[in-house]
């Protein structure tokens, strides 16, 4: 399946025509079987960066949301008044009430409007826990089991559930990942890969039965990784004989020059215009 994935919500600029770095990522993907786009951002620049960009918002086939943290899905608003009804992939949790905890400080990190208000837009749930076909070539990965001991998770972030339970650190069981089916082989694309790398990976080839992966694209959270992690995260990469890797978001500068390092030319800045 021929495919483009061009960033259109990221940190930072690739490109100096007309787009605006935020933090947090959108990705929109065409095939020659229908368009998708996969988070929305903060809000800031996904209207203004897909019109620089040529990225028609009107005609994507559905929206993927990776998790439910406010960088991903700021813009949500924005793109269902572009698109009117449309179905919106993603986690029975992306709803749960979120908040970063840091020196005695708290902020909510969670989806930043009501279901109902997004539902008035056009947006048509369709949430699940297990791997999905959301069109021809394309699906979503479902929970991923978190089976390594050095992908820890956040612990600055805790959960308010619908009963009022807390739980502390949050599991993030809603991040998801996106498989495509490209001509070239797997594309994976990431929001923030906050069940681990190794982890995603490991479960994408083991529901594929494919033994390697052409590319991934997105946050890969190594920003917050320790040595270990980093080290068993170059490992898998290796493994899976991935031939690119674009990274963005919560991977960190210091994090994607180490990757830069390691990786030489199989490496790039996934940044606001970065195609695959």
């Amino acid at each position: 399946m021929k495919t483009r994935l061009t960033i259109i919500c990221e940190n930072s600029v690739g490109t100096p025509f007309g787009v605006i770095g935020e933090h947090g990522f959108a990705c929109y993907i065409e095939t020659n079987k229908g368009n998708y786009l996969f988070d929305t951002g903060q809000g800031c620049g996904i209207v203004r960066n897909s019109l620089a960009l040529k990225k028609d918002l009107s005609r994507i086939e559905s929206i993927i949301i990776s998790h439910g943290h406010y960088d991903h899905t700021g813009g949500l608003p924005a793109v269902l008044n572009i698109r009117g009804q449309v179905d919106v992939f993603g986690h029975p949790d992306i709803f749960v009430e979120r908040f970063f905890v840091f020196n005695e400080r708290k902020r909510a990190i969670g989806i930043p409007f009501h279901r109902s208000y997004l539902e008035s837009l056009g947006a048509d749930f369709k949430l699940n826990t297990d791997m999905t076909e959301i069109g021809p070539g394309v699906w979503l990965t479902g929970e991923i089991p978190r089976k390594t001991s050095f992908e820890k998770g956040d612990a600055n972030m805790i959960a308010c559930m619908p009963d009022g339970k807390i739980i502390d650190p949050d599991p993030l069981k809603d991040d998801l990942s996106l498989i495509i089916n490209s001509d070239k082989g797997i594309i994976l694309v990431l929001g923030c890969a906050h069940a681990g790398l190794v982890n995603i990976l490991d479960y994408v080839i083991e529901k594929t039965g494919k033994d390697r992966i052409y590319a991934i694209i997105g946050g890969t959270h190594l920003g917050f990784a320790g040595d270990e992690q980093f080290e068993e995260t170059i490992k898998a990469i290796n493994r899976y004989k991935i031939e690119k890797i674009g990274v963005s978001h919560c991977t960190g500068l210091l994090k994607a020059s180490y990757l830069h390092e390691k990786l030489k030319e199989r490496f790039f800045f996934g940044c606001v215009g970065s195609e695959i």
